[in-house]
């Protein structure tokens, strides 16, 4: 039964994006209201939690000094991690993380680690010893779709409120810190669905579920892109790709300031 309401709402979406609408009203490039609020959590190192309409993600970061990997002696890494959590859609289950959850964080990922925004080798704390690996956990409270923006936007939020943990002999001394992380870049992915050949920015749920290909890039303020990522069966043309890209960078400067 499900499965036959969704159809009805994507023959929805389909027939009005034919006739140049959403079915929120939107024009095709406009995103919906987003909200950011940063220090939702006390014992997070840095905390956010972003609001794309109705979808809902918060995020929030630890970092922990570790021994390095062994061809990295003298930098530092990241580990994005999320969780889609059961109360955020029907559709999510708890148990190992789903091939969803784990694109979301690969994409999320590749947007931070690809822009060079965070100095690796400025979180090495004794080369061949000790380095600072900083934890990213995302966590999506209400998916009503586009779960890759909040995520992203909310990461990039809480890294810029991240205060670096004061060591003392190899040790975090607890409630103590050094200084806030430095940011090089800002960088910020940006999610489209092409629907009846059209191509749509900040996809709600309706719209996901009936597009044709989804296609994300990341670009940060130096004017570069950092990277990007295709989903769905469907095919993108080059111009459509162009398409996106170039709204990304409109909409980037307006963006960063939410962040």
């Amino acid at each position: 039964m499900e499965n036959v309401i969704w159809d009805l709402k994507a023959d929805k979406v389909v027939s009005l994006i034919k006739e140049g609408k959403r079915i929120d009203g939107r024009k095709f490039d406009e995103y919906r209201k987003i909200t950011v609020k940063n220090g939702i959590s006390e014992n997070a190192d840095g905390s956010a939690r972003v609001r794309i309409g109705n979808t809902d993600v918060v995020a929030g970061i630890k970092m922990v000094p570790l021994a390095p990997y062994p061809d990295m002696p003298d930098e530092g890494t990241i580990s994005v991690g999320t969780e889609l959590l059961p109360l955020a859609s029907p559709e999510y289950e708890v148990g190992p993380p789903s091939e969803d959850a784990v694109e979301l964080a690969r994409v999320v990922d590749r947007g931070i680690r690809e822009s060079n925004a965070i100095d690796f080798k400025g979180l090495c704390i004794k080369e061949g010893e000790l380095v600072w690996t900083i934890f990213i956990d995302a966590y999506v409270l209400n998916d009503d779709g586009n779960t890759f923006d909040a995520a992203s936007i909310a990461c990039l939020s809480s890294l810029n409120q991240t205060k670096v943990p004061k060591l003392e002999e190899g040790k975090i001394v607890k409630g103590e810190h050094s200084g806030k992380l430095k940011l090089s870049k800002q960088p910020l992915l940006f999610t489209f669905a092409k629907i009846a050949g059209k191509i749509v920015a900040d996809p709600c749920l309706d719209e996901e579920k009936a597009m044709e290909a989804r296609f994300g890039c990341a670009v940060a303020d130096d004017s570069s892109l950092c990277a990007f990522q295709k989903g769905g069966g469907g095919a993108l043309r080059l111009s459509e790709i162009d398409e996106c890209i170039e709204i990304a960078f409109k909409k980037a400067k307006e963006f960063r300031k939410l962040v």
